[in-house]
């Protein structure tokens, strides 16, 4: 119709997907993937599929101004990157009866930004790589660079995997960057509003997002059940790289533990 913007396509392999839960007792807990900046859901597909398989309810959105072309991120705004992930939330708890939030990079960020502004909903964090603040030298540069180019280097594909690349843009959309960096601020400053159990996941080696990252959110945020995990062979996308397995089977233990951890104990006081 005239006067109506077209929707932008969205690149194959880039979609949002979600799977049902089983019809064993994990089928009514739900497991919420958030994808990092420039990334698409294609980077949590097979952690998605590993949770799907142990029988949890998957959900993964794509996320405003991703999947289609890098300018069109920067058109986008962490407001509604956030919008995003609550509604999705909202939907996947609307059949389960708890949601767990997992999240790579940027998609830590937002799962953890969930957990602050819903402390009472998020059942518990699993992040990867998660990004609070970046030490690049560049990164001072930043306002500047914003005003005068839309677009910087990638940042896209940090795999130690061979043959394996990550669907992203080919570009760092810089305006959206500053959304991203507002977004880090409002984080870091209501990390102590964490209160639900959380398990990192970070890569001894990430040259995207540094490891300090995930010491300073464990030392910030105001959760007393916390697990550090090391990945020792894999690099920022760590879902995608060497590590993988691990993170998915270490994921459905932790889940699972935390849904009997939560869950009354019904044995006759003698029994306990």
């Amino acid at each position: 119709m005239p006067g109506t913007t077209p929707t932008p396509e969205v690149m194959p392999g880039a979609e949002a997907f979600e799977f049902p839960g089983g019809d064993g007792p994990d089928g009514r807990t739900g497991v919420l993937l958030v994808h990092g900046f420039t990334g698409t859901p294609m980077s949590m597909r097979p952690w998605g599929e590993a949770l799907a398989a142990e029988g949890f309810a998957v959900s993964c959105p794509l996320l405003p101004g991703h999947g289609t072309r890098w300018q069109d991120c920067n058109a986008s705004t962490h407001d509604q990157w956030t919008a995003t992930v609550e509604r999705a939330f909202d939907a996947l708890a609307a059949r389960c009866d708890r949601v767990f939030v997992a999240g790579l990079s940027m998609g830590g960020t937002l799962a953890t930004r969930l957990a602050q502004v819903r402390p009472d909903d998020v059942a518990g964090l699993l992040l990867v790589n998660p990004a609070l603040l970046t030490q690049r030298l560049d990164a001072k540069l930043l306002p500047l660079i914003a005003r005068l180019t839309g677009s910087w280097a990638p940042i896209a594909s940090d795999i130690k995997k061979a043959g394996v690349t990550e669907l992203a843009y080919p570009k760092l959309p810089t305006r959206a960057m500053m959304q991203l960096r507002g977004l880090w601020a409002l984080t870091r400053a209501d990390l102590g509003r964490v209160t639900a159990p959380v398990i990192v996941f970070h890569s001894a080696v990430d040259h995207v997002v540094e490891p300090v990252n995930s010491t300073i959110l464990l030392a910030g945020i105001g959760s007393t059940d916390t697990e550090e995990v090391v990945l020792h062979d894999s690099y920022h996308v760590a879902t995608l790289d060497n590590d993988a397995p691990l993170i998915f089977s270490r994921s459905a233990e932790w889940i699972r533990a935390h849904v009997r951890a939560g869950e009354p104990d019904t044995r006759p006081a003698e029994h306990r």
